[in-house]
């Protein structure tokens, strides 16, 4: 089985050349019959990329130790649960589920526009890319990072899964991060199609929607979950720290998001084609700088995988992606050149492109904290370390400036906003800020960045409020409908728009919660003997003492505390130390009660000879409100996802004619 799974990477790594020959064989000299059969190559690799991923899966769960990726990975004792998580806890198993996931979307992109007469010119070129970016990790697949290599001795015993990672999260946090990343690689690879065509009008963007919306959450979720592990796993109290990996995530989502915005302006003005192109190009790069970052060592990261020699690799084939792409988009840009101007600085539309400039330099101002440490090694033969202070510093103003203009953006029409009425959308909401202004500084709050974080917050939510508001009243008023009716239709016939704006209540919501849980944050440290008590705000929690076991992968020491908040006992909390023989390495397992309010957050640190702990408690204010954030974010980009249901035409319900293997009228390039 394990030779059957290696043959398969080698024979998936023939067939994506012969995908790239194919293609451009059929391109090139218009035969329909290549082109056929480059579908059927993509079908073909999937297929044996796929059994190298069951093969490869049921290795770790039987712990098969003859494959040298399986003896890193488990151990005897290992639960199935975490053996499956372990196929993409290490380099190989990883890169094996980033080329799955590429042939798998490859495939559906190629059943969605076979019978599509609008994509049957820019399809061949898309096959073209996806299975070029395809061959590159199958070449490091099979040359550099084989995780079908075999052990060279016996071993009865795995060294296990990094204890860091034996957490029920990580399941879900690497493979929703990859479902960003090589969702990316789709509008991409119809972005380049559409240049190499010339085909630039927003054919491309509407055929590629829903994989950018698709990405974009799950890159989303992937963040939200690797924040919540952290949160829960790392035991600092805290879910971001500017790490160079969690950089990495971030950046294509920034630029992701940008692009969500501005081709709404292309969409509407038929503007920014060259803008799109850049931020797209852009956000596809990233996804694999990121993939880069976590395995090439140059980077000092608790989420990376140590060094390795696959960093000249990724470099090298960013290089090319980055040359490729410049050359078409500079000799395209006459095609690309903007028919119309923003018809006032007072717009939905300049609110767009502003909304955008700040991403971009947020997007770059990350990037360059990320590498500076890099950079001034290379020149000045010094490691300077750039920590959250700088990103702190930098990207709170950005942070605040976005809040403003996801509130303004709302209260301004498209083309060009009359003073008058803008005056009139913003007086409600305005008011809201100044109201809540006043009364945060009253209660005691003075932290510039948590009180205009919380008082735009506020203007925000107000217009978002309105927005609906308005939109149910025309519906009533010019339909006859009543309120629920028509809330209903409103929502459902808008789906694209409302569900934006679900998204930025949720992402409102999360800023509430950054904001709060960094500016206002509480902690006590003491070494405690048994009976010995603690008070932090409002709670006290008394050490009742130690318990010690063992479980099949671990020693575990925990402690308990009864928890009494102000005259009521909430239970016992339980924070524990667990050391792993295996991997030598001791992990702390932190205690929280979590309510909309604040988090207790219970640190374990050394256990004494004597039965003595020390013990550090923290009080979180609105950390929940992060993850309800995240909640809100997901249901409305779901919603804004969802197919509207309508009439079908002739022409989509019939085939549009029989393929033709023997010729296919493909434009001149």
């Amino acid at each position: 089985m394990i030779e059957l799974g290696s043959i398969g990477l080698k024979l998936s790594l023939v067939f994506s050349i012969y995908i790239i020959i194919a293609s451009f064989t059929g391109i090139k000299n218009r035969m329909g019959q290549f082109l056929v059969s480059s579908h059927r190559a993509i079908y073909s690799s999937f297929l044996l990329i796929s059994l190298a991923m069951i093969i490869l899966t049921q290795a770790l769960i039987t712990k098969n130790y003859e494959l040298k990726y399986v003896a890193e990975h488990v151990s005897n004792h290992l639960p199935v649960f975490y053996a499956i998580t372990a196929l993409w806890a290490g380099q190989s198993g990883s890169l094996l589920l980033w080329v799955w996931l590429l042939s798998l979307f490859g495939v559906i992109v190629v059943l969605q526009n076979r019978h599509k007469s609008q994509n049957q010119y820019t399809l061949p070129y898309v096959n073209l890319v996806l299975g070029s970016i395809q061959l590159f990790f199958l070449i490091i697949l099979v040359f550099t990072s084989d995780p079908f290599e075999k052990a060279t001795f016996h071993i009865l015993e795995g060294q296990g899964l990094n204890p860091l990672l034996q957490n029920p999260g990580m399941i879900f946090h690497p493979p929703t991060l990859y479902l960003g990343y090589v969702g990316f690689a789709i509008p991409f690879a119809f972005a380049i199609a559409a240049l190499i065509t010339r085909r630039l009008d927003n054919e491309w963007i509407k055929t590629t929607r829903r994989w950018t919306l698709f990405s974009w959450l799950f890159l989303s979720i992937g963040i939200l979950l690797g924040a919540k592990w952290a949160y829960v796993e790392l035991g600092w109290g805290g879910y971001w720290a500017w790490d160079p990996v969690e950089n990495a995530s971030l950046l294509p989502w920034l630029t992701g998001t940008a692009f969500l915005h501005s081709v709404m302006i292309q969409e509407r003005k038929d503007m920014l084609k060259i803008w799109n192109m850049v931020l797209i190009v852009l956000t596809f790069l990233l996804t694999i700088f990121g993939t880069f970052v976590t395995r090439s060592g140059i980077i000092s990261s608790v989420h990376s995988f140590g060094n390795s020699n696959l960093g000249p690799l990724f470099l090298l084939f960013m290089f090319w992606a980055i040359v490729s792409a410049t050359y078409l988009i500079i000799s395209r840009r006459e095609d690309l050149r903007s028919r119309n101007q923003l018809d006032s600085v007072l717009s939905r539309e300049s609110s767009f492109l502003f909304n955008n400039l700040i991403f971009v330099a947020a997007t770059f101002a990350i990037l360059w904290g990320t590498l500076f440490p890099i950079i001034s090694e290379a020149v000045r033969g010094i490691k300077i370390t750039v920590g959250p202070p700088f990103f702190n510093t930098v990207n709170v103003p950005i942070a605040i400036a976005l809040i403003l203009l996801t509130g303004i953006c709302p209260l301004i029409s498209w083309r060009k906003a009359t003073m008058n009425n803008f005056l009139r959308n913003f007086l409600i909401p305005s008011a809201v800020f100044f109201t809540a202004l006043i009364l945060l500084f009253a209660v005691g709050i003075r932290k510039v960045a948590p009180l205009l974080t919380f008082s735009l917050s506020a203007f925000v939510l107000t217009s978002i409020f309105f927005e609906f508001y308005r939109g149910t009243l025309s519906r009533i008023r010019y339909h006859d409908e009543n309120i629920f009716t028509g809330f209903k239709n409103l929502i459902f016939k808008h789906r694209k728009r409302y569900g934006g704006y679900v998204v930025h209540t949720g992402m409102i919501l999360i800023f509430i919660g950054i904001a709060g849980s960094s500016s206002f944050k509480t902690e006590k440290e003491k070494t405690m003997k048994k009976g010995d008590t603690i008070k932090i705000a409002n709670y006290e929690l008394t050490f009742t003492g130690l318990d010690q076991y063992n479980t099949p992968n671990a020693q575990v020491s925990t402690a308990s505390f009864r928890i009494k908040n102000g005259n009521k006992y909430e239970g016992l909390a339980t924070p524990s130390k667990h050391y792993h023989p295996l991997q030598k390495q001791t992990m702390t397992e932190v205690y929280i009660s979590s309510n909309l309010r604040e988090d207790l957050y219970l640190i374990l640190g050394s256990i004494n000879t004597n039965g003595s702990v020390f013990i550090k408690a923290e009080i979180i204010p609105l950390v929940a409100w992060i993850w309800i954030g995240g909640y809100i974010l997901i249901v409305g980009t779901l919603f804004a996802m969802w197919p509207s249901k309508k009439k079908k035409s002739f022409l989509e319900t019939k085939p549009l004619a029989k393929k033709n293997k023997e010729f296919v009228q493909l434009p001149q390039v």
